[in-house]
This record gives C-alpha cells, structure tokens and sequence, in this order.
C-alpha cells in the first residue's frame, strides 16, 4: 500500500458500501467479495486476483477503527482543496508540497498528517523498532536423551556494544560529534518530484552521530561479535536431522524490537541396544533355535527400567518382528506411552558338543522329507 493509494483509492467504494457503513456492513460486503473474486475461484483471470488484492487492501484499512479514522482524515483534508504539485486544485487551488505536509520544517499541518501516515504505513520519521535475526545453530544428543528431552547449554554468536569503545565507536579519548548532514535526527529527508521522503542519513548511517577518529576494534561502528550461553530444552522425542524451532532464543531485537528465534539441527548418537521406528522403540532380541520352534518367555530389555517378559509363539521365524504395545517412550503428540517392536533373531551356535550334535542329527533325520524350499523353487520354474 503506497502513500499515494492511500490519499487516492475510495476503499469505500472499493467495498461497497457508505462511508457511515458500520463495522458489520464492511464485514460482510468484504466477506461477499472476497468470496467472489478470490484467486482460487478465478484461476487465470489477473484482474480477479487485482481486484482481489484492492478489496483485501480496503478491509484492512476500514475494519481498523484507528486507521480508518486516519484514513477519513486524511481524505477529508485532501478534498477540502489541497492538491499534489502539477496537478488540478480543488476549491481555493491551494498548492502544497508533501515534504511540508509530512513533517518538515515551517509546516503547519505537517506533524499531523505525517503522524496520520505514519500511523497507517507503519512509518513514521523516527527508526522503527526491528525484529532481531534467526539464528541457526546444531546439537548433539545421546538416544536416550533425543527420547526424553534435555536441557542443553548452546553457545551463540551475539552482536553487542564494543566493550573497548563502549559502544560510541570513537577512540579512546575521543568522542564522536552531532552529524551536521542530519542535525542528530538519524534521517536525511528528500524532494522527489514533490514527494518529500525519508531515509537513514548516509553520512552517519541513522545513528545522528559521527565518529572522526574511529575505535580500533569495531572500526567505528559501535558494534562488535561476541559469544552467548543459553540454555535451550530440546522437547521429547527428537529424532535424527531434526530442525527445532525455540521462538525468541535468536538475536536480540534493535530499539525495543522483539528478539529472533533460534533452529536447532538435533544429530542423535545412535544406541548400542535401541533405536526408533516412528513413533516406536525398537530392539533385536536373540533367541536359540529351540525357543523358536517350541515357543518360549523371554526377556527383553527396557529403555528405562527392568526387562520385561515377551511371549514367542511356537514356530516363530528368524526375523519376525513382535509389538509389545505401551512399552516404547512417550510420544509427544498425545503424552501417551507408544510401542516396542522387536525383532526376533534366531542365534546359530557356532560349535555344539557332541550330544547337542546327535540331537541336532536326530531332528535333521526325523524331518528329512520336508523341504523348505520346495516351494520357492516351483515358483521359480514357472
């Protein structure tokens, strides 16, 4: 939204609706054709999506009581006869220069309608508050601690005032001097074809002063890169190459703007014993070739906590992976407590005595007439 829309566009003609329209009527002329004229219901029509960006640009101005009354105030002052430079006067003809009537020196009306807009652009003459910068950082957790959440310590580049100068950017024994370009105001206002604009002084960078004898360590600029320890709670359930979003850790923010935010890289060592599937635990258990084929008990490891007992039905195979439901770690989606897969892994001894050998033998001879891969071998032939 320029200056320019905003003295000359009729946001209540734009809406439909009259200029004592109540804040319901503006609601609900903006809703029919927003509805109407909405980008998604006239794909390929550019002067939808125009006029669907003016009728936005309307109801942000008039549903807001403050920049509504800015607005009418504006516009009536405008039509009471002023008129921009070149153009066609109103009644009295009276020609005025925006850079008076925005703020500058010997303006009668100046303060006042440069506040008007101000107000509404979100621009006024003094520096506006800026947000401070993201900042990207990483981190290393162990398995156990990506599962449960931590408390970690993170050292973060930091921008602070240059603790040999203090922060004035002058040498030692100097002090810097009121800018003459900008008197000290930080601004440096120019004539453009009648528009007066702002911007930051280039001869002292929007800071109103100027440094002769610049401090050896920031070069002038009153700055310098230092070092911060925060400590950042990493939430539970983290996995692997995850990003984590800590909103307000970033920079801090520059004349009293709110700070960035800080994205953690989480890197998780991986566990001798455990690892995850989702939102599951997951472990390999060994078993012996007759805990298999004849079922059994047996123990299984806990993250946190004593082994439990897990059932092996009979004829279970090498491979197969078990759910044992409530014995993972706690989600963070719902708080509840998720899975433990576990996988089955059938242990060849590598040498047997000779009565596990003749027994062996006796189960290879009584079962001599099944092929386990008679099966796959038919299917093979076609």
């Amino acid at each position: 939204m320029s200056t320019k829309d905003f003295l000359e566009k009729d946001y209540y003609k734009i809406l439909g609706v009259s200029k004592n329209a109540s804040a319901d009527e503006i609601k609900q002329s903006y809703r029919k054709l927003a509805r109407k004229y909405h980008p998604d219901a006239n794909k390929g029509d550019p002067s939808a999506e125009e006029r669907f960006k003016e009728i936005s640009e309307a109801h942000t101005v008039l549903s807001d009581d403050k920049r509504r009354k800015e607005y009418d105030e504006a516009r009536s002052l405008f039509g009471s006869g002023l008129r921009m430079p070149g153009g066609q006067g109103g009644q009295g003809g009276y020609t005025f220069d925006l850079g008076d009537l925005f703020g500058g020196s010997g303006s009668t009306t100046g303060g006042r309608l440069g506040d008007l807009l101000g107000g509404v652009f979100g621009r006024g003459t003094q520096p506006r508050p800026r947000r401070g910068a993201d900042i990207e950082s990483e981190t290393t957790l162990t398995f156990a601690q990506s599962i449960d959440g931590a408390t970690i310590s993170l050292r973060l580049p930091a921008e602070g005032p240059c603790q040999t100068c203090h922060g004035t950017g002058a040498k030692a024994g100097t002090v810097p001097r009121v800018c003459p370009t900008c008197d000290g105001t930080g601004q440096d206002s120019k004539n453009l074809g009648g528009f007066a604009l702002s911007e930051p002084c280039r001869t002292c960078r929007g800071r109103g002063m100027v440094v002769d004898d610049p401090c050896p360590v920031c070069s002038g600029s009153g700055r310098a890169m230092s070092t911060r320890t925060i400590q950042a709670r990493i939430p539970a359930g983290v996995a692997d190459g995850q990003r984590i979003k800590l909103k307000g850790k970033g920079a801090p923010g520059e004349r009293g703007g709110p700070p960035g935010d800080l994205y953690v890289r989480v890197h998780v060592t991986p566990d001798k014993v455990f690892g995850r599937s989702g939102d599951s635990l997951t472990v390999t258990v060994p078993v012996t070739f007759a805990e298999a084929a004849l079922g059994a008990e047996i123990k299984v490891p806990m993250l946190h906590g004593v082994p439990f007992i897990l059932k092996v039905k009979p004829g279970t195979a090498n491979g197969t992976i078990l759910r044992a439901r409530g014995k993972g770690f706690r989600r963070s989606s719902d708080g509840k407590l998720g899975d433990m897969l576990v996988t089955i892994e059938v242990a060849v001894p590598e040498k047997l005595d000779s009565k596990a050998r003749a027994a062996l033998e006796a189960f290879r001879d009584a079962t001599a007439g099944e092929d386990p891969r008679a099966e796959l071998l038919q299917q093979a032939r076609g």
